[in-house]
């Protein structure tokens, strides 16, 4: 019941997958979708819930901006990081 009341809460037309997003939009990271170690690798990188991400380029890996620091993650990755457009 729980997370269908957050789900609710986001708007829906602006919820989508870090992948999604062209370059020069942000979001804010609502969800890590996967097990312990894919959360675990994309914490190290800066990347959780509450994140927010700038997308400077999604030609091969992603690459965001996302708190002063610049990563490349796979899109396989960005596919599991579920983002509110800002």
């Amino acid at each position: 019941m729980e997370e269908q009341n957050n789900s609710m809460s986001w708007d829906e037309g602006n919820v989508l997958t870090l992948s999604q997003l062209r370059p020069g939009e942000a979001g804010r990271v609502m969800a890590v979708e996967g097990g312990h170690g894919i959360r675990q690798k994309l914490f190290l990188r800066g990347l959780f819930e509450g994140s927010i991400v700038r997308v400077i380029s999604c030609y091969g890996p992603v690459t965001v901006e996302v708190d002063r620091n610049t990563v490349s993650i796979g899109r396989g990755m960005a596919q599991k990081i579920v983002v509110r457009r800002l």
